[in-house]
């Protein structure tokens, strides 16, 4: 036993939520192989499977450089772990986030083998692409809301490195705008000051009555110059 966990080491947690089909976390790489739906293939992998009634989404991520499956082996927590653990963080100071149910792990040898998110399936339709793709009435609602959130996580000393059109989801009903992130082992944490903040939105295309919008909800709640941060979030989306 202990020569086999050596050769092949698994490592997975279940979100105490979801200890009823903690066996297919035990055993997720069988089950993501035989089952699901691909809904992204790309540099990851991502599928829609049910369990139990349980509706999830399934991140597959790559299997990295020779160099990385050293390190993310035997010295750095897995982007799964990373995601499952940071989803917990968020969720913690407000943000929202599809609900964590836990991740898996494996190497060989000392080398990173596997590794898998999984989060409950969004009931959030839309992403900021389809903000930019489509025609919603409040979209000047929406994009604020999208502004007050990115002003929250950097209020909490964080920030989102890929915060960009696939990676905001919302929503809206009677009870106003819903907003979710995803790709959470992008994010990092450190004080974040205006430039930084500014530039954050880069990646978050739109017209300029858009950005102006943002600018002006980022900096009401951030405090600081809402001409200074539309100048810099227009240059940042010009370039980008």
């Amino acid at each position: 036993m202990f020569f086999r966990n050596i050769i092949h080491k698994k490592s997975y947690q279940v979100n105490p939520l979801f200890n009823h089909i903690s066996d297919f976390i035990k055993d997720l790489p069988e089950y993501y192989k035989k089952t699901g739906k691909t809904i992204y293939k790309g540099r990851n992998e991502l599928k829609e499977i049910e369990y139990n009634g349980v509706a999830m989404v399934i991140k597959s991520f790559r299997i990295p450089n020779i160099v990385n499956r050293i390190a993310y082996g035997i010295f750095r927590p897995s982007k799964a772990k990373r995601s499952y653990e940071y989803a917990h963080t968020v969720m913690e100071k407000g943000i929202g986030t599809p609900v964590p149910v836990g991740y898996y792990t494996s190497r060989k040898w000392f080398l990173f083998s596997e590794s898998y998110y999984v989060c409950l399936k969004s009931e959030c339709p839309y992403t900021y692409k389809d903000l930019i793709d489509g025609k919603f009435p409040n979209t000047e609602k929406i994009v604020k809301s999208i502004a007050a959130l990115t002003a929250h996580i950097h209020k909490n000393n964080m920030i989102h490195k890929d915060w960009s059109r696939g990676n905001i989801l919302f929503k809206e009903d009677e009870n106003g705008i819903h907003l979710e992130i995803i790709d959470l082992n992008r994010i990092r944490f450190h004080k974040v000051g205006m430039e930084e903040g500014c530039r954050n939105f880069e990646r978050l295309p739109g017209t300029d009555r858009m950005t102006m919008w943002m600018a002006e909800e980022y900096a009401s709640i951030m405090g600081y110059d809402p001409h200074k941060c539309f100048e810099i979030m227009n240059s940042c989306k010009e370039k980008f």
